[in-house]
């Protein structure tokens, strides 16, 4: 590239120095004409004065006989003062000129006009000096006449009388001498003409043979150069036609050039692209981010200072969705990659070169690849989980994963016009869904789990949308099937795997009740009906659990919260109690295994902090929670107790300030009671982001409506900066 720029520089230099040569001959031929013009100008200024002074001359000698005639009549008469003035003028007329004549140079007549006078030869020099010698006789005798002329006191007739004598006699001298003088001037005036007019006709052919000769050599070279760029263009052509990637030229105001590949208009979907603007061929089928990134992004591949290699990790449009324009709904939206790559004329960044391509079957296949890869690990987790947990445990989640679907389709079937109505609806789904996360979560089915949060996802907006319709509820059911397949997965894999496995002993033997340490003191609020709920003002000792069962469930439950805790960054120990040894009614096992999952949740991402701020505070910086249950004649007792940092309920009041649900002055007056509340309230949380383990606002919802479900209560004990404990009460019976 930078020899055929050098080969054009040449040419270009060589075609600047050919019309600059030409210009000059022209230039030099016009000075020469401007300068003639002058000299010829100049003679001719030289002859009209020459006839002047012979004029001159004339007028003095008539002005004096006429002056001799008229001797005796009044000087003051007009007629003898405008003869007195003329010869005046006339006298002064002749001493300028034959001075002007003689020595050249700048002249000025009567009107006020300056003319330029050439300088005579020596021959012409003769003739003037003749012509002055003789005005020099005649010009005192005027002036002696002229001095009294008008003055009647005086007897001016003997100077008159002497001026009309010498006139007669230098007037003919004069004459001769200055009609000599005009015809030489007039014969040189000539020749310099004549010579002049064979210069111009010799320069204007000089230049008329210097334009043929150039208009000749450069046509040819025009045409040879034509000739090499029709050449270029029909290989450009042919290339450009033959390759089936789409190749083209944007210049800094994102226009594509004039030339581009054939198989550009076949991958963008457009018949006319050369002029059009990028961007506006790109409006519409990528989203307006891209379209905005995809500016900037050229903007800085024209910024010399940033490195090309650098900006091309950056590009917006690798392998980017070319949404359909033409409004076919059969026609499949087309994946595309762009490349783009600077063009340099010497180092300055002349244009983009932007190479695209068509990827849709590789970006397919991709897709394709990455969803039997995606199942192959989702049946790989599935077998993981059948063959390390027991075959009763995969049982039940199976059969609560139907009964919440059930439960979540008869929820959706049922009708809802009000807003209230409406709102109920989304609020008992949200729970079903997020307990059935919690038991996925606790089985590592994180296919499961992740379904369900992306279906949370979509709850969650709903919820904070503000006005509902029965139609936004209708993207559920997709999730609802996802799940349903995936359950029905688990079973067939389970049946094909676990034929001959022993069905577990679904009893257990009866224990007695744990004896507790004495309770705090606690003030009660009500939270829902038949569930209340227990503040801990005065502080109080923990629970003393010193036994442990080694048992399917208490590992079931440690490893659920030890998940929970890799994932928040904590370290905890679980200890159980008595959980393998009392005796559950048939239904209240999934309950109790619900509110135990979400109990657990809550107290692993709320309740315990991290180690650092354990250690801060002066505790072991592996967190306790201790979960035990008992049974009596009536009731089945479950209680989670963690020594964390119990509940913040100035940060509660904060929190509540802060989303907008109450006023400062609202906030203010709520009681400890009306703050535990809220807790309990759907959709609040004191977890600045969600994730999967929590900040939705659901966990205590699901416990507070599966208590109250079941005609249970609840009692919430807590030591800001110590303890949490939950005590729920279920009627057995």
């Amino acid at each position: 590239m930078a020899t055929t720029h050098n080969v054009d520089n040449k040419r270009y230099r060589s075609l600047i120095i050919s019309i600059a040569l030409f210009l000059s001959l022209i230039g030099a031929l016009l000075a020469f004409t401007f300068y003639t013009s002058s000299l010829l100008e100049r003679n001719t200024v030289l002859i009209d004065k020459t006839n002047q002074v012979a004029n001159s001359a004339q007028a003095v000698i008539k002005d004096l006989f006429d002056l001799d005639s008229s001797y005796g009549e009044d000087t003051n008469s007009p007629h003898i003062q405008r003869v007195l003035e003329r010869l005046e003028q006339n006298t002064a007329l002749i001493t300028s000129s034959i001075t002007a004549i003689e020595q050249g140079g700048e002249i000025t007549d009567i009107d006020g006009k300056s003319y330029e006078l050439p300088k005579i030869n020596n021959n012409s020099q003769a003739k003037v000096a003749a012509a002055n010698e003789q005005w020099l006789l005649l010009e005192p005798k005027i002036q002696t006449y002229l001095k009294d002329a008008d003055n009647i006191m005086v007897d001016s007739s003997d100077e008159l009388i002497q001026a009309v004598e010498q006139a007669k006699t230098s007037s003919l001298l004069i004459n001769d001498s200055l009609d000599q003088l005009t015809d030489e001037v007039f014969i040189n005036a000539e020749r310099q003409a004549s010579t002049i007019r064979l210069i111009q006709v010799l320069g204007v052919a000089a230049i008329f043979a210097y334009f043929l000769i150039f208009v000749f050599f450069f046509v040819r070279r025009l045409r040879d150069t034509d000739a090499e760029a029709l050449a270029a263009r029909r290989e450009t052509q042919e290339i450009m036609e033959t390759v089936n990637t789409g190749l083209f030229l944007l210049d800094k105001d994102l226009n594509i050039g004039q030339q581009h590949s054939r198989a550009l208009n076949g991958i963008i979907g457009e018949d006319r692209l050369a002029g059009e603007n990028f961007a506006d061929v790109l409006r519409g089928r990528i989203s307006d981010k891209d379209l905005r990134t995809t500016r900037q992004f050229i903007e800085q591949l024209y910024n010399p200072r940033v490195k090309e290699k650098l900006v091309d990790s950056l590009n917006p449009l690798h392998k980017v969705m070319l949404h359909n324009t033409s409004g076919e709904e059969n026609t499949t939206s087309r994946f595309l990659d762009f490349k783009f790559s600077r063009v340099y004329e010497d180092k300055d960044i002349a244009r983009i070169l932007v190479n695209v391509n068509d990827v849709s079957d590789a970006v397919y296949l991709e897709q394709r690849l990455e969803k039997e890869r995606s199942q192959n690990d989702m049946q790989i987790e599935m077998l993981t989980t059948i063959l390390n947990v027991n075959p009763k445990i995969i049982n039940e989640f199976i059969n609560n994963t139907k009964a919440h679907i059930d439960k979540m389709n008869n929820i959706l079937k049922n009708p809802g016009s009000s807003q209230f109505e409406l709102e109920g609806k989304l609020k008992a789904i949200y729970r079903e869904m997020h307990s059935l996360k919690g038991e996925a979560s606790a089985l590592k089915l994180h296919s499961f789990t992740k379904i369900a949060s992306d279906a949370e996802d979509k709850l969650d907006a709903l919820q904070n949308q503000g006005k509902l319709s029965g139609n936004n509820f209708l993207p559920l059911a997709v999730h609802l099937d996802d799940l349903l397949s995936l359950s029905n997965t688990i079973e067939t894999l389970g049946e094909r795997i676990n034929q001959a496995a022993p069905t577990a002993n679904s009893s257990a033997k009866p224990v007695e009740p744990v004896k507790t340490a004495p309770q705090p003191s606690v003030a009660q609020a009500q939270v829902a009906d038949g569930v209340t709920t227990n503040i801990n003002i005065d502080g109080g000792n923990e629970i003393d659990l010193s036994d442990e069962a080694d048992d399917e469930h208490l590992s079931y439950y440690q490893d659920f919260a030890k998940d929970i805790a890799v994932r928040q960054g904590k370290r905890i120990q679980l200890n159980g109690h008595n959980l393998a040894h009392v005796n559950i009614p048939e239904r209240l096992k999934q309950p109790i295994k619900e509110i135990s999952i979400q109990l657990l949740r809550n107290a692993v991402v709320h309740g315990i902090e991290s180690p650092e701020a354990r250690q801060s505070a002066g505790k072991s910086a592996i967190g306790s929670i201790d979960l035990e249950m008992q049974r009596d004649s009536q009731n089945l007792i479950i209680a989670l107790q963690d020594d964390g940092q119990g509940i913040d309920y100035e940060g509660i009041r904060h929190k509540l300030i802060a989303d907008g649900r109450f006023t400062q002055e609202e906030a203010s007056q709520m009681t400890h009671g009306d703050l535990l509340k809220t807790l309990f309230a759907s959709g609040f949380s004191t977890k600045e982001h969600a994730d999967e383990d929590g900040g939705r606002g659901v966990g205590l919802d699901v416990i507070k409506a599966l208590v109250k479900e079941h005609n249970g209560k609840l009692n919430v004990n807590t030591e800001l900066g110590k303890m949490t404990r939950f005590v729920i009460t279920l009627p057995a019976a």
